[in-house]
């Protein structure tokens, strides 16, 4: 399994950096790519270099994309190649994970209609799907989660769904996470 998690400035430093490590600690191949060449700066300044310019990607190659929130949203959200990308996993039935108000934007692309669902509680909009007050949500091949604070639980999630339950609890015991 390849994913394919995508950042521009502004991303929520949390979101991508404890799902990244998450899903690497499950030895996950995860490649790390900008909208904006090999660079992106995190809401709290955080710079993060070396990344993959996304506009050099195959997407066939990957299985997920990832999506985490953050400010960045609004620039995802007016980047035509972006939206494209976003369109294009779902129209091939690959799975799609978004966090916080990264859901919003699979929402605005009909993407969450008939779906179950969560997302930053304040963005939440009729998207024609069902809002679960949840911290992570799996429909299928969507993973939504509410905010920076469900960065771990979505990261598992994405573990469960892709590896199973056996190298779920290989994983939490190995970071000694105990939350329900």
């Amino acid at each position: 399994m390849r994913l394919l998690m995508i950042v521009t400035d502004g991303f929520e430093d949390i979101e991508a950096i404890g799902t990244l490590a998450i899903l690497r600690r499950a030895n996950l191949d995860v490649t790390f790519a900008s909208l904006n060449g090999s660079e992106a700066t995190g809401r709290y300044g955080v710079s993060v270099k070396n990344l993959v310019d996304v506009h050099t990607v195959n997407f066939d190659d990957y299985d997920m994309l990832i999506i985490p929130g953050g400010p960045e949203y609004i620039v995802e959200e007016k980047d035509p190649f972006f939206l494209s990308m976003v369109k294009y996993f779902a129209n091939k039935d690959k799975y799609i994970a978004a966090i916080c108000a990264g859901p919003t934007i699979l929402g605005h692309l009909g993407l969450l209609k008939n779906k179950k669902y969560t997302c930053f509680t304040s963005m939440n909009e009729d998207f024609d799907g069902t809002y679960l007050d949840q911290y992570v949500v799996i429909d299928d091949k969507l993973i939504t989660a509410r905010s920076c604070a469900a960065s771990i639980d979505f990261g598992l999630a994405i573990v469960k769904v892709l590896l199973g339950d056996e190298k779920l609890e290989i994983l939490k015991k190995s970071i000694y996470y105990e939350h329900n």
